[in-house]
């Protein structure tokens, strides 16, 4: 017996298949089936079925115990780090250990804000929620042991994949984490920081911690759903064979634990960073940092998140749609043989591929998405609440007069016993507009959760279909938790929002929030259009699939390339109307300019995020559907166990999961546009907060800045380019796998020999981790090169913000294409998808009709090996993760303060020295020049510190 370790986690095991005789009482069954189960065996009665006595009885034992289907692809279970060390602790000590983390959340929530007790009360909640869904998912039967012997084929290879995949990602995550350390420790600060406690040190530490817990949550948040989805497929397979809702619900309340868990840590971590820095760094407290520039210390939590859900997006796609191709363009064009079909050496592949491809890819995609939108808004809030010195009620007790204290005094009153309130005070109070976005999310835990509630089974035991279609079951319980978003969203305006400078800002802000749910809604309801084959523009892809397979192609570039119209039409009119509902709230700086238009965009972007938990839920539905029709397909083919209903059954969920996919993911490429306009933004801000000179525009006419352009939009063509190869590539090996397989075992076809699943999981685990650096690379590296070489530029030709700029206009130019470029995979990959489904429902000749053979052609050579997987990494690609890299390492190509401290001269070619110019900021503002004189010869009016800039000195010494 020969046994060969894999480098991918698997362990393949060539074990010899023997043959014996019909009727002989071997491992073969009579009914013209192999038996794939090792430990069941067919007595000589032509349909009955003997098995050993524990799957007789239907006792397997635990997971890590049973026998195996398929041995050669088993693999350990893959359980986090933390989970198995909290494993191996006594039961008393791990809850001792919970009870103190709370207590600590709860203290440091409490010396920071009412609000953070809040959120943490709230998401804590939410966990407790989850774990009863989970053991309501956990509590319903898996069905016959020979469905749970699949599923158990499809854990480990998810698991296996799983392990090996995160592995590689923590090892590049903490590579990365040195190099930003390094970056950090060697950048120069200026006496502000040094003074409010920001020396590099602590700025290195706060900024690399704040990205490995970050990476570590995103990591955890894919888990999640590849964890949930692993255990729900077989129960929905099961519940599918009693009743059709009950499956509809199991995998509901399935996808609803691995939202509400990925939510609730995006919020609650977010939390604990900003209380823990407030409390560690004495926030507000005199010298200190003000907390409207706290929020510009959590972006290294984002950028860990994103750089997580990139290299899963990418790896589990490569994966997941590469089985897939190479499953359908044997097994169904070649072969004829149906989806999902025993005798496919790569099926087992394709269902381990909706798990790490869909589920915990995407888990850790909108962990990030969400991470990431909450700290822009952050940013944005503080920034305007400083600009407009916002003023409101003091919320802590103690306070007995109008005054001007610091709210770090108000606070401590609390702690000294002064509970009773003596009056209210005007003090500079942002916390509203900084902690907006956490409350808002905290409410959408609240309202998700409700939707998913109002899901509920039925007893009965027919189709869905015949009285109630399942989308529309799935969006009654979105049409609730809209209205519940609206009502709550605006309470969280008022609450948090007010202000006596302008009594009327939060209903604008609220009128904003209004103006993002409604974009939501509209941007689920054209992309539902535009890929169900309820529609016309589906049915007229799925008809003009009966002329051959190049009319199906041209028809589906049409049809994407059509689609992108509405949904830009939609976000243009939702950023303007925003934008202007901001504008014109009354909050005005100090020269009574309007500033509220950027948060009013923000305030936008939350609403259309309000929803995220239910918008996880659906995305979740399709891919334990999607598994709980192979299981059930491959179970009835078998055994002849299932009766036809319930694969008509799986298949009806199977169409609308597809359907939830691409719409959810239309909706994720929406809410990627708006973060965009609010991560660009927040990155300007950072820029001149850094610089200490004002950044609030960039002008593309210069020719350095639009090349940055050009270079933007070029990146998500070459991006796509080689995401597109990878799945090409990996397509490829197991297309050769599976004909070498058919070739060198013609029995297969014949249920007399048994195909090697565990070597095409293998091919595919192997080939997805390979190619996914690649693109991988482009993504974090390009804006740090660019940055860079122009900087250096900049830098001999005076222009000090060069490196910024073009790195503005390459974010810019690369949002506009990214949006265009993904709502156009996304559209056409889900339509072509939806129109071969469409035509094996018996429509213009059904399954293994030359039309149904061109619908194939379609979904596999196009609509999955080029549109659908590039679709998973580009919307958060050009949206979140390009932009947190240029913000979080904006230092690698813009000059800190423009200049150097005061007491530093600067001397270059001509000799000549320079100090501070500015009038009564130091002693040194003597030499070279006046104030005056360089603020008129550059019309600009700088920040007074005490700074001087390289290039202005460069110019003076002209």
């Amino acid at each position: 017996m020969e046994k060969k370790e894999l480098q991918v986690g698997f362990s393949v095991q060539q074990k010899p298949f023997k043959i014996q005789r019909p009727g002989s009482g071997g491992d073969l069954p009579q009914i013209g089936g192999f038996n794939p189960f090792p430990v069941a065996r067919r007595s000589n009665s032509s349909h009955a079925i003997a098995m050993d006595d524990d799957m007789e009885s239907g006792n397997l034992g635990p997971y890590k115990d049973r026998p195996r289907t398929f041995p050669n692809m088993r693999s350990k279970p893959y359980t986090p780090l933390i989970f198995r060390i909290l494993m191996r602790m006594n039961i008393r000590v791990v809850f001792i250990l919970v009870l103190l983390g709370l207590g600590a959340v709860f203290y440091v929530g409490a010396r920071t804000s009412p609000i953070i007790v809040f959120v943490f009360t709230v998401c804590i909640i939410s966990f407790l929620i989850s774990i009863y869904l989970t053991k309501w998912v956990l509590s319903k039967d898996e069905g016959p042991p020979e469905m749970v012997q699949i599923s158990d084929a499809i854990r480990d290879g998810a698991e296996g994949f799983f392990r090996t995949q995160y592995g590689t990602i923590s090892k590049m995550a903490v590579l990365l984490a040195l190099v930003i350390l390094g970056i950090y420790l060697f950048r120069s600060t200026t006496p502000q920081q040094e003074s409010s406690g920001l020396g590099r040190y602590t700025s290195a530490f706060i900024t690399v911690a704040s990205f490995l817990l970050g990476a570590v949550c995103s990591g955890i948040a894919g888990y999640v759903g590849m964890w949930v989805s692993v255990r729900a497929n077989v129960r929905v397979s099961s519940a599918a064979r009693r009743s059709a809702r009950e499956a509809l619900q199991i995998a509901v309340r399935a996808g609803g634990f691995s939202a509400i868990v990925v939510v609730g840590m995006a919020v609650i971590g977010v939390a604990i960073l900003y209380a823990t820095f407030y409390v560690w760094l004495g926030v507000d407290s005199p010298g200190s940092m003000k907390v409207t520039d706290l929020p510009l210390l959590l972006v290294g939590y984002g950028f860990g998140a994103s750089f997580v859900a990139l290299f899963a997006q990418l790896g589990g796609g490569i994966y997941t749609k590469a089985a897939d191709v190479g499953a359908d363009l044997v097994g169904k064009v070649e072969q004829g043989i149906p989806e999902d079909d025993p005798r496919n050496p790569a099926v087992i592949a394709d269902l381990v591929g909706d798990n790490v491809g869909d589920c915990a890819a995407r888990g850790a995609d909108l962990f990030e998405s969400i991470a990431a939108e909450i700290i822009s808004a952050m940013i944005l809030g503080g920034t305007m609440a400083q600009r407009c010195k916002i003023e409101g009620k003091c919320p802590f007790y103690g306070c007995d007069s109008d005054h001007g204290g610091s709210i770090s005094e108000q606070r401590q009153s609390i702690f000294r016993g002064q509970y009773e309130m003596i009056g209210t005070c005007n003090i500079f109070d942002p916390s509203g507009f900084i902690l907006f976005p956490l409350v808002v999310h905290s409410f959408d835990l609240v309202i998700s959760t409700v939707g998913i509630f109002s899901i509920r089974g039925t007893r009965d035991t027919g189709s869905i279909g015949a009285t109630e279609d399942p989308m529309a079951i799935l969006q009654k319980g979105y049409s609730i938790t809209i209205l519940l978003a609206v009502v709550t969203f605006g309470l969280s305006t008022r609450w948090m929002l007010y202000t006596e400078q302008a009594p009327s800002a939060w209903l604008h802000f609220a009128l904003c929030g209004l103006v993002g749910i409604m974009t939501a809604y509209v941007f689920v309801w054209i992309t539902k259009y535009y890929t169900d084959y309820k529609h016309e523009p589906v049915r007229t892809l799925a008809l003009s699939s009966s002329t051959g397979h190049g009319t199906n192609i041209i028809a589906g570039i049409s049809l994407g390339l059509e689609s992108t119209a509405l949904p830009v039409l939609v976000i243009s009119a939702s950023i303007v109307s925003a934008f202007w509902l901001g504008r014109t709230s009354g909050l005005v700086d100090d020269a009574g300019n309007p500033t509220g238009g950027l948060f009013g965009t923000a305030v936008a972007t939350m609403g259309m995020l309000s929803t995220a938990a239910y918008v996880l839920t659906m995305d979740m539905f399709g891919p334990i559907a999607d598994n709980a029709g192979g299981i059930v397909e491959m179970s009835q083919q078998t055994f002849n166990l299932q009766p036809e209903s319930v694969r008509e059954i799986t298949d009806l969920l199977d169409a609308v999961g597809n359907t939830t996919k691409a719409t959810t993911k239309g909706f994720a490429i929406g809410s990627a546009a708006l973060a965009s306009f609010l991560l660009f933004s927040a990155y300007m801000d950072e820029v001149a907060a850094f610089a200490h000179v004002p950044f609030t525009q960039v002008d593309i006419a210069i020719p350095e800045v639009f090349v940055g352009g050009l270079l933007g939009s070029m990146l998500i063509f070459l991006f796509s380019a080689w995401a597109c190869s990878a799945v090409g590539r990996t397509a490829q090996e197991v297309v050769n796998e599976v004909r070498r397989q058919f070739i060198e075992r013609p029995g297969i076809m014949e249920y007399k020999e048994k195909p090697d699943y565990g070597r095409c999981v293998a091919i595919v685990a192997s080939a997805s981790l390979r190619e996914m650096i690649k693109p991988g690379a482009l993504a974090i590296v390009s804006p740090i090169a660019v940055g860079l070489v122009f900087r250096i530029l900049g830098y001999y030709t005076g222009q000090p913000l060069l490196g910024a700029k073009v790195v503005a206009s390459m974010l810019m130019f690369a949002t506009v294409s990214g949006i265009l470029m993904a709502l156009f995979l996304n559209t056409a990959g889900g339509a072509w998808d939806n129109a071969k489904k469409y035509i094996e429902t018996g429509a213009l000749g059904g399954k293994g009709s030359d039309c149904h053979k061109a619908a194939v052609t379609g979904d596999t050579d196009v609509g999955l090996a080029v549109m659908v997987n590039t679709k998973y990494a580009l919307p958060f690609f050009l949206a979140n993760l390009f932009p947190e890299v240029s913000a979080m390492l904006f230092q690698c190509f813009c000059f800190d303060d423009i200049g150097l401290q005061c007491g530093r001269p600067i001397q270059r070619h001509c000799g000549a020295f320079s100090s501070c110019p500015y009038q009564n900021a130091c002693n040194n503002n003597s030499r070279h020049g006046s104030c005056l004189s360089l603020r008129v010869v550059h019309n600009e009016v700088y920040s007074p510190d005490c700074t001087i800039s390289l290039y202005y000195s460069y110019l003076l010494r002209m």
